[in-house]
């Protein structure tokens, strides 16, 4: 074994890693041939250069990155030792924040650092999960990876058992001046879209292990609730919006089919700092009269650890993961019906400020509101 090996990093499983999620996103190329973002590669090996011709893009064009992780959800993950959904929660967090300012996400880079991948390919079928959900998050969100860079860094990272790692990624996206969404067009009377969400997203999973370790102890992820573990229920896969929401708005190119006049994306914080965020340029406010219900694990985290509604709404996405403002809803909810997402008016645009949410949280009485 060489020095090297014994420091902990294993160059040859690491060649064999990158090569894993580099044949993994081959297959995302195809996801924009013939559209912007279209991957050319230049020489035939996983580690050649990649490009995207740009070239004849419209004056009013305008590019940007954005970059974001999975955060502690991963420990989910290393705890029942399926890694495949991952790369969903990866993908929401960076495409669902690109078309929130109307831009249409196109070509994702990642980087896994990896504790370790052991010796004679022991976790390499764990980086294999992990390149099936790259491919099908890939999918979903409509986007091209143009790479799989893996890097072994010991003790740098840990976790729950052996295989530890952390997953960061970018996205550039591209957007047309006269489409971004700038919150100033929200206007008094625009109704509010619920996109339904089933999970946690990728928010909130600090609060959820603290309850579980409280309640159930360290191996809380074993304990069954509803005829699934916990840990399965809480690893639920981010729903990745943003094909969806640039279908509504039109992309780069395509003809708008709804009117579109905000976007948020419920994440950290929750709806009163998000839906507040996409509200503060017009001064206006929202009351959100029939949300969606929270997923049973927010409630049953609520019970266990007696965390009030407040709280939830200002920690969890409590059963909406985006929410739209516009002056066309029946638009929105078909086009939203066609990626098989659920949807429904959940509220309105008013000139009072502020946030008022008729809770469905467990302390909720049906008829008060929460105000934020």
């Amino acid at each position: 074994m060489s020095m090297y090996a014994k420091s902990g990093v294993h160059i040859e499983l690491g060649d064999d890693a990158s090569k894993v999620l580099f044949e993994a996103a081959k297959q995302t190329w195809q996801n924009r041939k013939g559209k912007l973002g279209e991957v050319v590669q230049l020489f035939d090996d996983f580690s050649g250069l990649r490009a995207t011709r740009v070239g004849g893009l419209p004056e009013d064009a305008y590019m940007s990155i954005g970059f974001d992780g999975v955060g502690t959800k991963m420990e989910l993950a290393e705890r029942i030792a399926r890694h495949d959904t991952v790369a969903y929660d990866l993908f929401a967090m960076v495409c669902d924040d690109a078309v929130v300012r109307g831009a249409e996400p196109v070509l994702i880079g990642s980087i896994l650092d990896v504790r370790s991948l052991g010796e004679n390919e022991s976790y390499i079928n764990f980086v294999k999960q992990l390149a099936v959900g790259y491919i099908n998050a890939a999918r979903d969100a409509n986007v091209a990876v143009v790479n799989g860079e893996v890097a072994e860094i010991g003790s740098r990272v840990s976790g729950y058992g052996k295989f530890n790692y952390n997953w960061g990624a970018g996205v550039v996206w591209f957007a047309r001046e006269s489409r971004m969404l700038t919150g100033y067009k929200i206007k008094e009377g625009d109704v509010l879209v619920g996109l339904r969400e089933e999970g946690f997203r990728s928010n909130g999973l600090s609060l959820v292990r603290r309850v579980m370790k409280q309640v159930h102890g360290d191996e809380w992820h074993n304990e069954v609730y509803k005829g699934q573990s916990i840990a399965e229920l809480a690893l639920h896969p981010s729903r990745i919006y943003s094909a969806a929401v640039v279908a509504m708005f039109g992309g780069f190119y395509d003809e708008p089919r709804a009117e579109i006049h905000g976007v948020a994306h419920i994440t950290g914080g929750g709806i009163p700092e998000k839906v507040g965020r996409m509200l503060k340029p017009s001064n206006l406010g929202a009351t959100i009269s029939d949300p969606f219900t929270p997923c049973d694990l927010m409630s049953y985290c609520q019970e266990k650890w007696n965390v009030d509604d407040r709280e939830a709404y200002q920690t969890w996405n409590m059963g909406q993961g985006m929410i739209i403002a516009t002056s066309t809803p029946e638009d929105v909810m078909r086009v939203a019906t066609e990626y098989g997402i659920e949807s429904k008016v959940i509220g309105e645009i008013s000139s009072k400020q502020g946030i008022r949410i008729r809770s469905r949280g467990i302390n909720s009485d049906g008829a008060s509101n929460l105000d934020f």
